[in-house]
């Protein structure tokens, strides 16, 4: 990792001094990195003079989006897959880990479960289970590889589980959130999910947002962590090779951490 860094380095090195972009960079990222990456952002344009503009949404849908045509620069995902599809078809150059997250279960004010309790809960035919839409948005697939963990601890969960497991956002027709707030804590507050898997940094914060909502651990035989990558496409401006850079930095990784994400396996 230190070695393609290093190497980044040097292309960038070797780029045109042409000042700042008179175009803003085009940052694509994962809904789970809105605030972070807004953060960061914002911390770029500061440092460097370089506007930003901002586009969220599932990894999926973003990766097919840019497969499609749609012009972006610096690509963050929530795994490593999609953006490593656009490097094999030779849109984008290496793809770099560069945070981790993990799933957790965001639990609804009222309903009483711990990590021990947590495969009962959700294999219990009266609660409702949410997940993200899988294909469309990782999140849903990481639900999706802890139903098949779920298999190896108790024969025919993940039938059950991949049965009645709600994929209720990431999708293409998803709703949106209502303005400021968690689209997660949003459908546990109407009661549209009792249980919902989605990743830690997301949990918490709906959780903050919902009165006795709860966070609870995946039992480590159902864990199930995140790897982010991030890659920067073939054409991109000088600006989007040093925000790239920028969120790699000291200063990017330590944003990342504030937000609950973890850095230290990323160069």
């Amino acid at each position: 990792m230190r070695r393609l860094l290093a190497a980044a380095m040097s292309l960038l090195a070797l780029l045109p001094a042409s000042g700042h972009a008179a175009e803003a960079v085009l940052l694509h990222a994962a809904g789970s990195l809105r605030d972070p990456l807004t953060e960061v952002a914002r911390a770029f344009e500061a440092a460097e003079g370089a506007a930003v503009t901002t586009t969220f949404g599932p990894s999926g849908l973003l990766r097919d989006a840019i497969a499609g045509g749609t012009k972006a620069e610096v690509f963050a995902s929530a795994n490593m897959e999609h953006p490593r599809a656009l490097a094999q078809a030779k849109r984008s150059g290496p793809v770099v880990l560069f945070a981790r997250n993990q799933l957790c279960a965001l639990v609804r004010p009222g309903l009483a479960v711990t990590t021990a309790t947590l495969l009962d809960r959700m294999l219990d035919p009266q609660i409702k289970l949410g997940t993200a839409t899988p294909k469309a948005d990782p999140s849903g697939d990481y639900a999706w590889e802890a139903f098949g963990k779920a298999e190896a601890v108790r024969a025919g969960s993940f039938a059950a589980l991949a049965g009645k497991a709600l994929p209720l956002t990431g999708g293409a027709a998803s709703p949106k959130p209502p303005t400021g707030r968690s689209v997660y804590g949003s459908l546990v507050e109407r009661g549209e999910a009792d249980l919902f898997l989605t990743y830690c940094t997301n949990a918490r914060a709906a959780a903050r947002e919902v009165e006795g909502a709860g966070v609870v651990d995946l039992p480590e035989a159902l864990a199930v962590g995140a790897d982010y990558g991030l890659t920067v496409m073939n054409g991109s401006s000088e600006a989007a090779y040093r925000l790239a850079l920028f969120i790699l930095s000291p200063e990017g990784r330590a944003i990342l951490s504030r937000h609950g994400f973890r850095t230290s396996g990323a160069p």
